[in-house]
């Protein structure tokens, strides 16, 4: 592995207009890097920066299904089949001081969509522009038909992180799955490592949907939504399957599941969380679905997208010894706070 603090290989993308991706797999690589590579990126909003004012209606300035543009992908050298792409998170900074949040029609948790058929008509579409602090960290809501105003803590994420699926797939960066994708959590914040299981030759990486905030759920189905300048830290695990997104903060390990229905992605995210302890631990399944039914903390990433999305949460303090990855998440924080 490099080490930044001595020898950084920081690679610098900052992409045009056309330079985007909208699919995980199927599309070529923009660069090829070596693991270690720290990436300094800028990633568009899910709107690809077109609703800017409470006029701009996504079905008026937004072609479907060129939405959710990803910055990438990137050729991970020497990943293969088999291995895991680790991806650490340096910073996730707003790059405006402003961010859009809407209701789009026949979509989100609360309306009629294609896959949930009703007679009454879709939601209306309404725009919501959020104000940016972003020296102070914060997020301003104005309402639409009251004199509501809010002031909300700055949260940075990333909603869209994931490789190229397995299979020839080519899916839609709305579409989160095995692969990672629009997955929508909240988790996946700066100081997090995010471990994607390799499908293809290179991993073929990449990320945007940037969030200033977002609530558990997603509920209307749009957070607050704003380009990012992002900086992370991509390694290589070689010969070490990830077969569900995972990601390790500082204070919990956390396993993802994505489907429908609901309960489906739950259960996949609750089996991950114990099959994790068990292989990196060395605690029997059944133990470890004792303490997981018992010490887990269950939040809902999205319940709008194409497959909903939810997380399952166990303190670290709470695990028995060992590290899992070798210790690689506090490495990659070091070397992540000697870039700084």
């Amino acid at each position: 592995m490099t080490d930044p603090a001595a020898d950084p290989h920081i690679l610098t993308i900052r992409p045009g207009e056309g330079d985007y991706a909208w699919t995980f797999g199927g599309a070529p690589p923009v660069a090829r890097i070596a693991p270690g590579t720290v990436l300094d990126v800028f990633t568009e909003d899910c709107f690809g920066g077109r609703v800017r004012t409470t006029e701009d209606l996504v079905s008026q300035v937004c072609e479907f299904p060129f939405v959710n543009p990803q910055t990438g992908p990137f050729y991970v050298e020497g990943a293969e089949p088999g291995d895991t792409l680790a991806v650490h998170f340096v910073s996730i900074e707003p790059r405006r001081d402003w961010a859009a949040s809407t209701t789009v029609p026949l979509f989100g948790a609360l309306t009629a969509t294609h896959a949930t058929a009703a007679l009454h008509p879709p939601l209306p579409e309404a725009v919501w522009i959020w104000q940016l602090d972003r020296a102070r960290r914060l997020c301003h809501f104005s309402a639409r038909d009251s004199e509501w105003e809010l002031t909300l803590p700055m949260d940075p994420m990333h909603g869209t992180v994931g490789v190229a699926p397995a299979n020839l797939e080519v899916r839609s960066a709305l579409v989160p799955d095995a692969h990672g994708g629009n997955m929508d959590t909240p988790e996946m914040r700066a100081g997090v490592t995010c471990y994607l299981g390799v499908n293809v030759d290179g991993a073929l990486f990449s990320l945007g949907d940037g969030h200033a905030r977002q609530g558990e759920g997603e509920t209307c189905g749009v957070a607050v939504e704003t380009a990012m300048h992002t900086v992370v830290i991509v390694e290589l695990l070689k010969h070490v399957a990830t077969p569900w997104p995972r990601l390790e903060s500082d204070t919990h390990l956390v396993s993802t599941g994505s489907a429908r229905p609901l309960e489906d992605a739950f259960r996949i995210s609750q089996l991950d969380l114990i099959q994790w302890l068990a292989r990196d631990y060395g605690v029997s399944e059944l133990d470890a679905y004792q303490v997981v039914t018992q010490a887990v903390e269950s939040p809902l990433a999205n319940v709008c997208d194409s497959n909903y999305t939810c997380v399952a949460k166990l303190r670290k303090e709470w695990l028995p010894p060992g590290r899992t990855h070798g210790g690689l998440h506090d490495e990659l924080r070091a070397r992540a706070a000697a870039l700084r």
